[in-house]
């Protein structure tokens, strides 16, 4: 049967590249037409044929409070009415900065961009300016956005579509970026032991959300942060995602390991095009126009994008409240082990606060990439689309994480691992 979806996915690929506007919705790895929604509400999408699903991809984790809350859409509204953009400053950039300066331990300046990938490729710059070096380390399956020097062994929708590390970089660009395996330390020691003098800094996803979700060992980060101290690179966590979700704090409020650059996005706009980069106060003077290290954008510090950001992190910042999400997605997850268990498929499952992974494999430890792509993708794919089929909605890909809202109910985990039981079943 044709659906709706299938016919404006015709229609968009007339006009636009591959039909989409991300590479990861275009269902390119699981197979069929990518859902065109309409509406969100709360946990639940409405599709252009009036289909409704539980939603865990949440825009890929920015809507930690849900679809379409009514203090944020209010927040929006009224910001809006006086005006979308200014390219001056406004109280609500130094609210926004405030609030978040007091939930993330590490920062103690920002400066607001307008994504994830900005973040990191002005930590990368800043990072290079402060230290004087060049090279940058990081890890396999971890995902900085398409920055040239970091699409190098990456996760997320370079892992989805199979294509290699970065084409279209030159050479020159990439030499200077290090890789080593994730989750282990002996390896970055001995990068550190022949680059130590020029590395700049070493880039993680303390949680990471681009190979599923994969958390670092508190050992790997604290062995990271020796390093940098030894050394006198920056260490520098991505918290696109695992920010205000790993904890309310992040992945450095978790774990208790103090990055000295830190990059955000996704929840800090709850749902529109927002990012900033934060960090030690004497390193974020380095940026102009305080200090020589040049970052700039017109719509950086956008008052819808800080309305947004705002109400969604006050909502989340009330008592009780993102801690009664994350005991919500300790539900979740238990639920799909007691039935995948009870089916006899093996799999294994991360959780990290609001953000989870599922993995199709016997191994006993998921904890790098290696392992990671080493897990049933066959069945993924057919978990996926039976899923969809039930009225719940995954990410079209194996190597994204799954994410939960302060919306998601008791009906919402009804439907879920109802459904989870039934394609267990036929898998």
């Amino acid at each position: 049967m044709t659906t709706r979806s299938d016919t404006l996915f015709a229609e968009a690929r007339e006009h636009l590249v591959g039909g989409v506007n991300s590479a990861v919705r275009a269902f390119r790895s699981v197979g069929g037409s990518p859902v065109f929604m309409r509406r969100g509400e709360g946990a639940w999408l409405e599709d252009e044929d009036g289909k409704h699903y539980v939603d865990y991809v949440l825009s890929y984790g920015p809507l930690a409070i849900g679809h379409a809350h009514p203090e944020v859409v209010k927040a929006i509204a009224d910001t809006a009415a006086q005006g979308t953009s200014f390219g001056a400053p406004t109280v609500l950039e130094t609210e926004l900065a405030t609030l978040v300066k007091g939930l993330m331990p590490a920062i103690e300046r920002i400066r607001m961009v307008n994504s994830g990938t900005e973040a990191c490729l002005s930590a990368v710059r800043l990072a290079r300016g402060f230290t004087g070096r060049d090279r940058i380390l990081k890890f396999r399956g971890n995902y900085h956005g398409h920055v040239d020097a970091l699409l190098v062994e990456a996760g997320s929708g370079v892992l989805t579509l199979g294509i290699p590390g970065s084409p279209g970089v030159p050479a020159a660009v990439t030499e200077m970026t290090l890789t080593a395996p994730y989750n282990d330390l002996e390896a970055v020691q001995a990068l550190f032991q022949d680059y130590g003098d020029s590395i700049a800094a070493v880039l993680v996803e303390p949680v990471s959300g681009n190979m599923n979700c994969v958390p670092a060992n508190p050992e790997f980060l604290q062995g990271l942060r020796r390093l940098c101290d030894d050394s006198g690179a920056m260490l520098v966590f991505d918290e696109v995602m695992s920010g205000f979700r790993a904890a309310l704090g992040g992945a450095q409020a978790l774990y208790g390991v103090y990055p000295d650059l830190t990059c955000l996005g996704k929840v800090i706009g709850g749902g529109l095009p927002v990012g900033a980069l934060g960090g030690r106060a004497d390193v974020m003077e380095h940026l102009a126009p305080t200090g020589p290290v040049y970052q700039a954008g017109t719509l950086s510090g956008n008052p819808l994008a800080m309305a947004s950001g705002l109400a969604t992190l006050r909502n989340l910042s009330r008592p009780d409240v993102h801690a009664g999400a994350e005991a919500w997605t300790r539900r979740l997850v238990e639920g799909f082990r007691a039935r995948a268990q009870a089916a006899g498929i093996p799999l294994a499952t991360h959780q990290a606060g609001t953000m989870f992974g599922l993995f199709f494999t016997d191994a006993p430890v998921v904890d790098r990439f290696e392992t990671v792509a080493q897990c049933d993708a066959e069945r993924f794919v057919q978990f996926f689309h039976g899923m969809l089929e039930a009225g719940v909605y995954f990410a079209p890909s194996a190597f994204e994480a799954g994410f939960v809202s302060t919306a998601h109910d008791e009906a919402a985990l009804q439907h879920t691992l109802d459904a989870a039981e039934q394609v267990f079943s036929r898998l």
